[in-house]
């Protein structure tokens, strides 16, 4: 069972709703009352029409008078729906602030983080440093194995003994293992390198020969384990380039992390 780590973003922000969530075709605008119409201005202001078309655009759309348009119809609708929503209360409902306020505290979070990591630009001798560093913790070997994990020991002796009987691991790993990201492809893991593994797993694993079974059951936290070794091949690593994004929202991930941790050791929480 693979346990790839990764850096999770120490906080978790809820994504806001679109004004408009399917992609805006070039169309004619939307048929609209002329009263509508000819009291829009009343209905939005120019900041809110220009702040969408300005997040339309960075999400690729051209900024075409159709765009423009399309939005303009969807804040005077949004506007009125907002005042229905107002005149029957539904803005005094207890459970509804609380989730405004929350959806209003998220906007502010999510602009003190991006002016936080901003200001904390990762420089490109530092990503290289780290791009080497986990390129040599990879190894030089990636190996293709297959496993069968059950929860016993007895379990998998039972399984060693019809493998050592002429049963098929693949067969097996079918029918027993409770790995259910391999266990339809016969136990197999694809190729990895050793550190993808726990170590009890992947010291087996490298010590194996191709086309030989851990004679043992392997133990790791996951349960017991039967290795198979299928093949041996050189790694070759990625390119700088290709990883240099992944590497800067990892270091990226990493400034949060830190910084709420020195937020909550200066707010005295553990």
């Amino acid at each position: 069972m693979k346990t790839k780590t990764s850096l999770v973003l120490a906080t978790a922000l809820i994504a806001l709703t679109g004004i408009a969530s399917a992609q805006t075709k070039r169309a004619a605008a939307p048929a609209a009352a002329p009263a509508a119409a000819a009291s829009s201005g009343a209905l939005f202001s120019q900041a809110q029409l220009d702040l969408i078309v300005k997040e339309r655009v960075a999400q690729g759309q051209p900024d075409t008078p159709e765009l423009r348009e399309f939005l303009k119809q969807e804040l005077i609708n949004r506007e009125l729906l907002l005042r229905a929503a107002k005149a029957k209360g539904l803005d005094r409902d207890a459970t509804l602030r609380t989730q405004m306020q929350v959806a209003s505290d998220t906007i502010l979070i999510r602009s003190y983080l991006n002016d936080y990591v901003s200001a904390k630009q990762v420089s490109d001798d530092v990503l290289k440093k780290e791009y080497e560093q986990i390129k040599s913790g990879l190894g030089d070997k990636e190996y293709r194995a297959r496993h069968i994990l059950v929860e016993k020991k007895e379990e998998a002796d039972a399984l060693i003994k019809q493998l050592q009987s002429g049963a098929k691991f693949e067969d097996l790993a079918k029918a027993s293992s409770k790995d259910p990201g391999s266990k339809e492809n016969g136990g197999d893991l694809d190729w990895a390198v050793p550190s993808n593994y726990v170590q009890p797993f992947s010291e087996a694993m490298v010590k194996l020969e191709k086309g030989k079974y851990t004679p043992q059951p392997v133990q790791s936290p996951f349960g017991f384990h039967i290795i198979k070794l299928e093949d041996v091949r050189d790694a070759k690593a990625p390119a700088f380039d290709e990883v240099k994004p992944q590497l800067a929202q990892r270091l990226q991930g990493k400034i949060v992390e830190d910084h709420l941790m020195e937020l909550r050791t200066k707010a005295g929480v553990k």
